[in-house]
């Protein structure tokens, strides 16, 4: 089955017949939201919006660990994670959509791994690629099938917010090579991983990061808001096609 995790813009799918509505206990205390089950395209699929259903949950606060352990517990075996982001790079504009192939965490103190050696013995995953492949092979053909513009590979910079960045902090990024830059990418990758879910993101662009662009001076926040609720209508658009992709690839 696949799951799907959707951030800022998208606390809900307009496109999901929701069936029904699950509370799951985890051993790492309370997921963000109850977890909706319902269907897409007549296949099934599970929701959960990572900021909790009414965006009161700040990113350096979010139970990533219930989040994941949650969706691997009712059978998510895919996982594909909306997260909004800025734009680095100059061929990025607002109202794409990148499908990033890398990442660097720039987090802090967040409870970044199912192995802290308390609980279960601590653990040394390979993340060299950090984005299952084959997943992000179907969000291609997804986008292809349905004509969308999708931005093939970048490198994702999270940073810990709640705060949006400094310009000199994105100058640091793009030395660093980062692209787009958000802040839930991590530890939420690397937890799927661990519990070995499948998992890749896409990133729609909200608004050029600090300095960049239109934000210059400063970022006009209640725009963003404004054009990221038309490219979630993308988003939706693309998520069902995926959606039914997978199932044809995993049946």
């Amino acid at each position: 089955m696949i799951g799907i995790i959707g951030g800022t813009g998208l606390t809900q799918l307009d496109n999901l017949e929701v069936v029904r509505r699950q509370i799951v206990r985890t051993p790492y205390g309370d997921a963000s939201q109850p977890l909706i089950f319902g269907k897409i395209a007549g296949h099934d699929v599970v929701f959960l919006a990572r900021h909790g259903s009414g965006h009161t949950i700040p990113p350096h606060a979010i139970n990533y660990r219930a989040n994941i352990w949650a969706l691997h517990s009712v059978g998510v075996q895919c996982l594909l994670a909306v997260a909004t982001v800025g734009s680095i790079d100059a061929r990025f504009f607002p109202g794409d959509i990148v499908l990033p192939n890398q990442i660097i965490d720039y987090t802090n103190g967040r409870d970044s791994s199912y192995g802290d050696g308390i609980e279960r013995p601590v653990m040394h995953i390979d993340f060299t690629h950090p984005y299952t492949a084959f997943l992000r092979d179907i969000c291609k053909q997804a986008a292809a099938n349905v004509a969308m513009s999708l931005h093939d590979g970048a490198i994702y910079a999270c940073a810990q917010g709640p705060r949006l960045e400094t310009a000199a902090e994105i100058n640091r990024f793009e030395r660093d090579g980062a692209g787009i830059v958000g802040m839930t990418g991590m530890p939420e990758a690397a937890l799927a991983r661990e519990i070995g879910i499948a998992y890749a993101a896409l990133c729609p662009v909200a608004n050029h990061a600090a300095g960049r662009g239109e934000s210059e001076v400063a970022i006009q926040y209640e725009l963003m808001m404004e054009r990221l609720g038309i490219t979630m209508e993308k988003v939706r658009s693309l998520i069902s096609e995926v959606v039914q992709l997978h199932k044809k690839t995993v049946a």
